[in-house]
This record gives structure tokens, C-alpha cells and sequence, in this order.
């Protein structure tokens, strides 16, 4: 099968597995329990039902662009830690709202992403979608212009989990190998909440139109 082929197949798989597996299982969202006030994008909701993709770039630029300060002033003086940023894919690095075929990179999400590998500070990635189209994934990441120092995508066992819990574990688990998340990124509360990570930088996803 042609790489654009599994492309196509493992969008319309992912965009399967999210309507029936992990939409159910979410906990009702809550604030992320971060020692900092969560930063999160303008509140230009789109009251209609609908937003351009014109907006929605406009949107991230705006909730995005405190992170690259925040990463320059937190690796600004060397430190004995591994730093990282966990990072949500859908709608969070990849726009597969607007290009689901395609899965292109979302250029100031891309920015901070190579700006902070260059500084130091290791690129993993943490989705609901499930572990065996991880190959796929990674090509879209690395492709898009991502470094992708770690993926992690749910297991069997993680699907009975909800999204929170599933990805607050995977936090915990990237502590574990000796990292400090100083930054987790998405575009859901379900990517953010729970801890086990310095700051949070919520991206827009009006009222889960872009889940």
C-alpha cells in the first residue's frame, strides 16, 4: 500500500476509533491541575457552529506565542534535568479538521516545536489514537517537519481508560524515564489536566468543533 493510501486509510481509522472508543470514555474536562494558570487561546468561540481555518490559524498564533518566551526563559541557564514538551497531536500539531488526508504540520505549533528541540528539550508526543498506526503517525510528524523523540498511542489495555486518565499516565510514565515536562500542549482539557507538567498552553477547539 502507497504511503498516501495508509494515509487516507489511518485517517478515516482514527477519525472511527475517536467517534467510538474515545469519546465515551471522557471524563466531564476540568481545569489541569499545572502550578500555573493554564494558557489558553482567545475565546472567539465560533458561535455558528463553524470557523475558518483562517480564524482557527489566527487563534493558535495567539494562544501559541506565549509558549516560545517561556521556553527560551526556562532553558535560558543549564540545568542537571532532561527537559520536555508533551505535545497532543489532532488539531494540536497535526490539522486534521481543515486536512484530514494530508495531516499537515500547523506552522507556529512546528516553530515552537523546532525552536525548543534546538534548545534542548526532548519533542514527545502523546495521542488517543492507538498504537499500531503509530508508523503512520510518526511519518505525518516527521514529515511536518517534527522532531519525534518519543510517541506514545494507546494500547489495548488504554482504551478503557479515559482520555484524561490514559494521557495523565502517560505523563507520569515520562517522568518516570527521567524527564521534566515543562510544557504540555493541546487542544483539549482531556490533553492538559491532571498535572505532571510545569505549564500548560491550551490550544482552541470551540466547544469540541475541532476535537
Amino acid at each position: 500500500m502507497s504511503i498516501k493510501a495508509r494515509l487516507v486509510a489511518a485517517a478515516a481509522l482514527t477519525a472511527a476509533i475517536t467517534a467510538g472508543l474515545a469519546t465515551p470514555a471522557v471524563a466531564a474536562p476540568t481545569a489541569p491541575t499545572a502550578p500555573a494558570a493554564p494558557v489558553q487561546a482567545p475565546a472567539a468561540a465560533a458561535s455558528s457552529g463553524t470557523v475558518t481555518e483562517a480564524q482557527w490559524l489566527a487563534d493558535v498564533s495567539a494562544a501559541i506565542a506565549p509558549a516560545r518566551a517561556y521556553v527560551e526563559q526556562r532553558t535560558a541557564e543549564p540545568a542537571n534535568e532532561r527537559p520536555a514538551i508533551v505535545f497532543d497531536i489532532d488539531n494540536t500539531t497535526l490539522a486534521t479538521h481543515f486536512h484530514p488526508f494530508t495531516m499537515s504540520g500547523i506552522a507556529p505549533v512546528v516553530e515552537l516545536a523546532q525552536y525548543a528541540h534546538a534548545r534542548g528539550v526532548a519533542i514527545i508526543f502523546v495521542t488517543a489514537r492507538v498504537d499500531f498506526i503509530d508508523a503512520i503517525t510518526r511519518h505525518s510528524l516527521t514529515g511536518a517537519g517534527y522532531t519525534v523523540d518519543e510517541l506514545h498511542g494507546r494500547d489495548l489495555c488504554d482504551l478503557f481508560k479515559s482520555v484524561q486518565r490514559y494521557k495523565t499516565d502517560e505523563r507520569i510514565e515520562v517522568e518516570n524515564e527521567g524527564y521534566t515536562i515543562i510544557a504540555s500542549v493541546g487542544n483539549n482539557w482531556t490533553d492538559l489536566a491532571g498535572g505532571h507538567a510545569e505549564r500548560t498552553f491550551k490550544l482552541p477547539d470551540y466547544d469540541g468543533l475541532l476535537s
